[in-house]
């Protein structure tokens, strides 16, 4: 895992999960270290990745969910020319094809039955992402030690909208959690350890 996401979780456990213009600049403002930028389209993508790294933050763009970006060569070198820390995507492909790149890579994974957990840990082998994004977060406590562990690192999302959530997902091994809660995006993890 690289070391700055290593720093960062280590005290700052929850990843900001940021959907749009307003919800971004509210990241960049925040103590969290680490945020996921979704629904920000190519116009404004440069101006907020700018912010971001200005302000010495990690920032994943969802391609999944950015307007006017697809899944190809030429959207990663988009963000590459932009100046994009990380990059996030369902699709093990994207994940994979970033990795050669010098941008962060996150792989959302969705674990909705036990089919869906085996496609996933077989996408998360061949993509070797930094960080899995596993949602959601209630699904941990119903894998396997093995199966976790096949996911690591991970960081537990959807349904982690309290202190307690967070503290339930990094006792299962989550090395931190991902909400759009702007509550949660100050919490230090040696408050939830106490």
């Amino acid at each position: 895992m690289d070391s700055r996401l290593v720093s960062a979780l280590a005290e700052w456990p929850v990843i900001a999960s940021a959907t749009g213009i307003a919800s971004a600049a509210r990241f960049v403002e925040s103590d969290a270290p680490i945020g996921m930028l979704a629904g920000i389209g190519v116009r404004d993508l440069e101006r907020v990745c700018r912010a971001v790294v200005d302000r010495r933050k990690i920032a994943f763009v969802n391609l999944d969910s950015s307007p006017g970006l697809g899944h190809d060569a030429g959207a990663l070198e988009f963000l590459l020319d932009i100046g994009a820390p990380g990059v996030c995507s369902t699709r093990a492909a994207v994940v994979e094809r970033a990795g050669t790149t010098p941008m962060l890579t996150m792989q959302k994974v969705f674990v909705t039955d036990r089919s869906t957990l085996q496609r996933s840990l077989d996408g998360v082998a061949r993509s070797s992402p930094d960080l899995v994004q596993l949602m959601p977060a209630i699904v941990i406590s119903q894998m396997t030690a093995a199966d976790r562990k096949a996911m690591t690192p991970y960081v537990a999302a959807g349904f982690v909208t309290d202190r307690a959530a967070c503290a339930r997902s990094l006792e299962l091994g989550a090395m931190g959690v991902c909400s759009s809660d702007p509550e949660l995006w100050s919490v230090r993890r040696r408050s939830l350890d106490a």
